[in-house]
């Protein structure tokens, strides 16, 4: 790699609609004014943006395995309708596949593009606008505006990524899923693994997402910018309801949101080609992409991430530089377990000085389901103009715990080439990890390993216990159903408590009935 071919990102751009339903932008209008306000930032304009040879879009929440949402219209081919409005045609075009993590595993992709010399000037953008199409579809408003602006019948675009579903048929079986239901077995694990009471980690859990509403209350583009207590966090209330147990509402990324985000990467020498100033130029020292054990039941246990530790460890390693040298923090956080264990993966404390997020978080800041990590780059790469020479970490997680993409950033020009490890290789570290064998039809003696309560408007209505047999395999397993028996499951700590597990009389799921 040479100076000519050294990747750089030279513009960021952000956008957070606040308007109403009916008015609100289309899909690929989302994604244009993202694109334009980093072609802005940049100083490249319109005809900047029409000269990129490589564009990659983060895939929409609606295109997930199982989504219900067909009825919100949005191009067949996301790249290609966006291009067309750019005036752009890139000759390498991508959509991605589902995942937190995919902007940071984009920027990695496009950034080692330019250093082999493949591309030389790209953009990689993505949107989601539940927040309107879902109003509109519950109001009647129709779609007449969004469907003008999008072209349905493109030829399927090129994916990127791992398109595998996060879960088995057994696991979706029993409950796990969805977010939602499958983030807080892994928050009810790690607090039993710490032995700390029920009421202790409610508060450290509030603590820690109160420090992460204060900053979003100053990030212009926050979905929220509303200073929250760590009390009024937890509490659990009529406009803060138990979702699913131990995470009320506001401990729990917000979907519902219209915003958009894109940054823009070139090599320097077309950086300078386009008149871009140095003071604009931040490079990615280091990064790395690994995936746990791709299905829940799968991982060794559910208080850690061998992903995470491993892929902090690599771009850290890459860089140069320990992650005391690191200034600015922004760790995913669509629940507060996703921050527990990535901090803890990278040796920081939750009371860090520096912060663990320059955006206010996925609860706050917004920026769900596939897209958030494009908007702590973009805020990342304005935070480091203003210091030049610091360096930014930031980590993206997709599934549940399962896909990692970590970066770090600065404006300081790297001392060695560009050079990113083939994910192939700790991929197959990690794969190699032992862990439990499953048992899909248990019966007899068991023990719970972790569990939640997942609750509907009305009150709790589905208990799940993932549990050891008498043989050590694990399983998964409902609890009976009566709300007046999930109310007390959930009230005390039921890790490590002993019952009996067997097929359920009807379907193929299994009941865990309790000593």
């Amino acid at each position: 790699m040479t100076s000519e071919t050294t990747p750089v990102l030279i513009g960021a751009g952000q956008f957070t609609y606040r308007g109403a339903p009916g008015d609100s932008p289309s899909p690929t209008a989302l994604l244009k004014i993202a694109a334009e306000r980093a072609g802005l930032d940049a100083g490249i304009g319109a005809a900047g943006l029409a000269k990129i040879d490589a564009l990659a879009v983060v895939g929409y929440t609606i295109d997930a395995p199982g989504s219900k949402r067909g009825m919100i219209p949005h191009s067949t081919n996301p790249p290609a309708n966006l291009a067309r409005r750019l005036g752009a045609q890139p000759r390498w075009s991508v959509y991605s596949e589902m995942g937190g993590n995919t902007p940071q595993y984009l920027v990695n992709t496009l950034c080692e593009r330019i250093a082999r010399g493949e591309t030389e000037l790209a953009l990689t953008v993505g949107c989601e606008f539940l927040g309107s199409a879902m109003k509109r579809a519950g109001q009647g408003l129709g779609f007449d505006d969004w469907q003008a602006d999008e072209d349905e019948d493109l030829p399927a675009p090129q994916r990127i990524g791992d398109p595998r579903n996060g879960s088995t048929p057994y696991e979706i079986r029993h409950g796990l899923s969805r977010p939602i239901n499958i983030y807080p077995i892994f928050e009810n694990a790690l607090r039993a693994r710490d032995g700390r009471s029920l009421a202790d980690h409610q508060r450290r859990m509030g603590e820690l997402f109160a420090r992460f509403s204060e900053v979003a209350a100053d990030n212009p583009e926050a979905w929220f910018r509303t200073r929250r207590t760590a009390d009024e966090i937890v509490a659990v209330s009529d406009r803060n309801r138990m979702i699913g147990f131990p995470y009320p509402k506001l401990l729990n990324a917000i979907m519902e949101v219209d915003q958009s985000a894109a940054v823009i990467v070139a090599s320097e020498r077309m950086a300078r080609e386009l008149g871009v100033p140095e003071e604009k130029w931040v490079y990615l020292h280091g990064c790395a992409d690994a995936a746990d054990l791709w299905h829940p039941l799968d991982r060794q246990d559910f208080h850690s991430s061998p992903a995470m530790r491993r892929t902090g460890q690599k771009a850290l390693e890459m860089a140069g530089i320990g992650i005391d040298q690191v200034d600015l923090i922004d760790l995913y956080s669509c629940f507060p377990v996703a921050v527990e264990i990535g901090a803890e993966a990278l040796g920081l404390s939750l009371d860090d000085p520096r912060g663990l997020t320059v955006t206010g978080g996925l609860p706050y800041a917004g920026g769900p389901g596939n897209n958030y990590v494009m908007h702590s780059v973009a805020v990342m790469l304005q935070r480091l103009r203003d210091r030049p020479g610091a360096y930014g970490l930031l980590t993206g997680n997709g599934w549940y715990l399962t896909k990692q993409s970590t970066g770090i950033y600065s404006t300081k020009r790297p001392e060695r080439p560009f050079e990113r490890e083939d994910p192939a290789v700790l991929q197959r570290e990690i794969d190699a990890l032992p862990h439990p064998e499953i048992v899909e039809r248990p019966s007899g003696r068991a023990v719970v390993e972790t569990y939640t309560v997942v609750h509907k408007r009305e009150g709790p209505f589905l208990g799940i216990v993932v549990g050891r047999d008498e043989a050590g395999r694990r399983f998964a397993a409902n609890t009976p159903a009566d709300p007046a028996f999930l109310a007390a499951f959930e009230a005390e700590e039921q890790v490590g408590r002993t019952g009996t597990v067997r097929p359920a009389d009807v379907g193929q799921t299994n009941l865990f009935v309790p000593d």
